[in-house]
This record gives C-alpha cells, sequence and structure tokens, in this order.
C-alpha cells in the first residue's frame, strides 16, 4: 500500500511493503530510497488494464521514465505491457541497456542535438516527438542520411491550464515546449511535417501539466487535440494515426491533498474520447499515455537518520538529517510538501511540529518547515513519504555528497536496485 496507507508491525516500526524501516536502514544504510515494487506493478497493471478496456485499438501506457529512471524499473514497465518515454539520451540508452524494445519507445525533449537524434533513429526509436519546425527538419536530415524513414509525432500546446503549480504547467501557449495551436503555427508544423520526405507523421503529442487531480482538464484536452485533428484533416486530408495525451496524473502528498481516482480519471477520459470521435466520424486513432509519478511516487519513501536536533526558543526545532536538498530538491525548488515519520515510533501520535533540515553548506537545504512529526531523538530514523517520482531522478552531487541507492521492497524483502555512489564515483572524471 502507497501514502497515506501505512501500517505498523508490533514494535511500533514503520513497515514499507512489508519490511521493517529500520531493518532495511541497518542493511543498506542511510539516506536511502526504498521503492514498494508490488504498488509501482499494480500501478502499471492498472494503466494498462484501464487502457485496454476505454480507449481504442492499440492504445497504450508509456511510463515516463524522468520520473524515475533505472534499468530495473524499466524492465517492470516492459514485464507490465507498458512502453516507455524518454527524454533525453541518457534515458533512452538506460532503456536499451535494460532490454527495452526500441519499437516501445517514444523519445521526447524540447532541445535534441542533431546526435541526440542520430541515436535515437540508429537504435530503432518507435516515435520521436518533435517539439517544432527546425526539430522536424532535424530529424528530416538525419533520416535521410540514414536512409530510413522515422515516424514522428508533433508536439502541440493546446493553451489549456490545468491550474496546477506553475513550474509545471506545461499546456498553455507561452511554454517552451512544442508549437500552439491557438496561433495556427501547429497546423503550418504538421503541414511541414506532411511534406518531408524522411518523415512519417504519425499524428500529435500533447501535455497540460502535472499533479491533475480530476479528470476535467484530461477531458477538455480531449476536445482541444480532436478539434484540432478535424481541423488538420480538412486542411490536408491527413488522419492521424496516434494521439498521445501526455501524462500529469497526481499523487497525494500529504494526508490533506485529495486522494485521485486513477481508474475512474482513465475511464471518464476514455469515454470522452469515444464520443468525440464518434461525433466526428473520426477513425479513433491509438491513444498514449505517460504515467509517472502516479506510477512511482507514493511507492517511493526516503529513510534518514537523525544527526542532531537543535530547538531555537521561540522558533523552530531544526531536526538535522544525513540527507537532503542533494537527494530530494523539490522543497528548495518547488516549495513541495511532505509528510515525516519517526520509524521508530510510527504509531506514536505526532507530537511536534519540525523543520527537517538537510546536511549540506547550504541555508535553504530543507525537506519541509512545520512537519508534524513525533518528537524525533538524534539516531532516530525518520521516513519521508511520497519521494518515489523526481528525488532520485533530480539528485545532484552538491558538496560532493554521494547518491543514495534504492531499495526495491517486495513481500517484505528488500533488495538494491541501484548501488550507494561511493567517493571513488565522485572523483571518477577527474584528471
Amino acid at each position: 500500500m502507497g501514502y497515506p496507507d501505512l501500517t505498523v508491525n508490533g514494535a511500533g516500526h514503520l513497515l514499507l511493503g512489508g519490511a521493517d524501516a529500520l531493518d532495511l536502514a541497518a542493511e543498506y544504510g542511510t539516506p536511502l530510497y526504498v521503492l514498494d515494487e508490488e504498488l509501482v506493478r499494480a500501478r502499471m497493471g492498472l494503466y494498462a488494464a484501464a487502457m485496454r478496456e476505454y480507449f481504442p485499438a492499440g492504445s497504450r501506457p508509456l511510463y515516463a521514465s524522468k520520473a524515475l529512471c533505472c534499468k530495473e524499473l524499466c524492465r517492470w514497465a516492459g514485464q507490465e505491457g507498458l512502453g516507455l518515454d524518454v527524454v533525453s539520451a541518457g534515458e533512452l540508452y538506460t532503456t536499451l541497456a535494460a532490454g527495452a524494445d526500441p519499437e516501445s519507445l517514444c523519445f521526447h525533449g524540447n532541445a535534441k542535438t542533431e546526435d541526440a537524434v542520430r541515436y535515437a533513429v540508429e537504435s530503432g526509436v518507435g516515435l520521436i516527438a518533435a517539439d517544432g519546425t527546425q526539430e522536424l527538419e532535424r530529424i528530416d536530415r538525419v533520416a535521410a542520411a540514414l536512409g530510413v524513414r522515422q515516424k514522428v509525432l508533433l508536439r502541440v500546446t493546446p493553451d489549456i491550464d490545468p491550474h496546477t503549480f506553475k513550474a509545471v504547467n506545461t499546456g498553455v501557449v507561452d511554454v517552451k515546449f512544442g508549437v500552439p495551436i491557438p496561433t495556427g503555427q501547429a497546423l503550418e508544423a504538421a503541414k511541414l511535417a506532411l511534406g518531408l520526405e524522411h518523415i512519417s507523421l504519425e499524428g500529435f503529442h500533447c501535455h497540460i501539466g502535472s499533479q491533475v487531480f480530476d479528470a476535467g482538464p484530461f477531458r477538455l484536452e480531449a476536445e482541444v487535440m480532436a478539434a484540432f485533428l478535424g481541423q488538420v484533416r480538412r486542411e490536408t486530408g491527413f488522419i492521424a494515426r496516434t494521439l498521445n495525451l501526455g501524462g500529469g496524473f497526481a499523487v497525494a502528498y500529504t494526508p490533506e491533498d485529495p486522494r485521485p481516482d486513477l481508474a475512474g480519471m482513465l475511464r471518464d477520459t476514455g469515454r470522452r474520447l469515444g464520443e468525440l470521435f464518434a461525433g466526428m466520424e473520426y477513425p479513433a486513432p491509438a491513444i498514449l499515455l505517460e504515467p509517472g509519478r502516479s506510477i512511482v511516487g507514493d511507492a517511493g519513501t526516503t529513510l534518514y537518520t537523525v544527526q542532531n536536533v537543535k530547538s531555537v526558543p521561540g522558533g523552530s526545532t531544526y531536526v538535522a538529517l544525513d540527507g537532503g536538498m542533494t537527494d530530494n530538491p523539490r522543497y528548495a525548488l518547488y516549495g513541495a510538501r511532505y509528510a515525516a515519520a519517526v520509524a521508530d515510533r510510527a504509531g506514536q501520535p505526532k507530537d511536534a511540529a519540525v523543520t527537517l533540515a538537510g546536511c549540506c553548506c547550504e541555508s535553504g537545504d530543507l525537506i519541509g518547515e512545520n512537519v508534524p512529526l513525533q518528537r524525533p531523538r538524534a539516531g532516530d530514523t525518520v521516513a519521508v513519504f511520497v519521494t518515489g517520482a523526481y528525488n532520485y531522478s533530480m539528485a545532484s552531487n552538491y558538496n560532493r555528497v554521494p547518491r543514495p541507492p534504492i531499495a526495491a521492497v517486495r513481500g517484505g524483502t528488500g533488495r538494491l536496485i541501484v548501488r550507494r555512489e561511493t567517493p571513488e564515483d565522485l572523483i571518477r572524471y577527474d584528471l
């Protein structure tokens, strides 16, 4: 079970995937990312089953690997019937090293270099999402040099504001991604793509943002994109075979957040698409979705060891941890909120409000302020919840801090899927 469905054992210790959090911390050290494998696989299965039931034939979820990318997770995605969405040559390399079928991959990014495009085309990537006219021409040029015809989706922006956090809003017109529909530029880019000899335009891609808690924005996205597909057909005769609606499905980070009904959101979105395409007598394209955070977010927990506790009279209580912004920069970047618990006494009431402070030489190195917590002591193990997405993938070596390992837990048993970095790793490229 994911957050907030947490359990404790008879000793009052926090259980993660059935394993005692203190045992995991003792075996693998802290900081430690812990990933509930059963929950990840269940979420992947939920998406695959819902898309088979509610979406047109050929529809499929693509795991958005930017949320958390490592070889083992890519293997799970393939085993559960998902393709993979990659946004860099590094993510592409990881997925291929994990044994992914290149045809199941969609390669994104708003500033792909010619070398990255060549690597994708040479690797046989199924789809490349072109971010504009210059990228269309770049893909065409590379494909011509390699003597192939590359399948492409054109990324467009539908001018939809899902009213989430600005930093993760990707569907409005004035944004770095895609070609705007309302300005007419998307239609002109589609015409260009249809005229390029070494590109096969398969359809279109859009993404409206992240942390969307209900189906309303996705239904609106479906309506805007269906209208655009109709416009392209009228102007050019082209009928899209694939429509990628992106991701953005939310997770609950704190007890105050609503708990999204993923199955219901998928059902409502799929049914709305069916109504739209039937109403306009348009052959329903295969739909792709790119869930990432909603698959791994609340399946992840980070364990830390408390080093010091400092209370300032009339001020804050600082709980200094052995990790921080190097393994979780989202509070420093976004002011992201987290819930936490002292894993040693997880069943007891949270009788303190603390500032979780990191170990870096940086005053902004915090994981949260006014965080409810059982009154902490030096040596305690603190668990910070819902850290499966955009924590390891955004981690850094600031202050030359090695990145933590990832332990997958299944049936109460843990195993490493990413090892801890060492000081030797930190100087590997120094001359």
